[in-house]
């Protein structure tokens, strides 16, 4: 079913707006999948926060025109599934890394993050940064381990001394 100029013209938009608000964008070869699998990777990528599109390559390449992601025109060739990270920079390589441990037909074909291409096998890279509330943890754990470390200090010196005095005054009395 070829679809007619005011449909491409709303995906071209449609994905554009996806693209600009979206922190990364991985896209991936899906040659293989059944429609039973491609609905279970929409699911999935639902309840991740990740945009899932597969999409002509002339309009995705017209929809990532002006975004950060133009980087990316040059990579899009063959059946692509478009997948733009909306909530964290790192669930579309999350989700697609997962997904293709259970499906080797997936197949992830390039990767763009802050206006950077980056080749297929960042994948890991991208996939391991930690998501907000992670990022969150470790920052308050280094907070919290400098004054841990300051009072530690503080309260060794005092015991030390007792120790010391405790010391002198056995050997004083032996």
């Amino acid at each position: 079913m070829a679809l007619k100029l005011k449909e491409k013209q709303a995906i071209v938009v449609e994905i554009g707006a996806v693209a600009r608000d979206a922190h990364a964008v991985v896209t991936a070869q899906y040659r293989g999948l059944n429609v039973a699998q491609m609905t279970q990777l929409r699911r999935q990528a639902r309840d991740s926060g990740v945009y899932l599109r597969v999409v002509r390559n002339t309009l995705a390449r017209r929809a990532l025109e002006n975004t950060k992601f133009a980087c990316l025109i040059d990579t899009l060739m063959g059946p692509l599934v478009l997948a733009f990270s909306q909530k964290e920079p790192a669930s579309a390589a999350r989700l697609l890394r997962s997904f293709a441990k259970e499906h080797k037909q997936i197949c992830v074909h390039s990767l763009a993050f802050d206006e950077e291409l980056l080749p297929a096998s960042d994948l890991d890279k991208l996939a391991d940064l930690p998501t907000k509330e992670e990022a969150i943890a470790r920052l308050i754990t280094v907070l919290n381990a400098v004054p841990s470390g300051f009072v530690r200090t503080l309260t060794a010196l005092p015991a030390q001394f007792v120790r010391t005095i405790t010391t002198l005054s056995e050997v004083a009395t032996e």
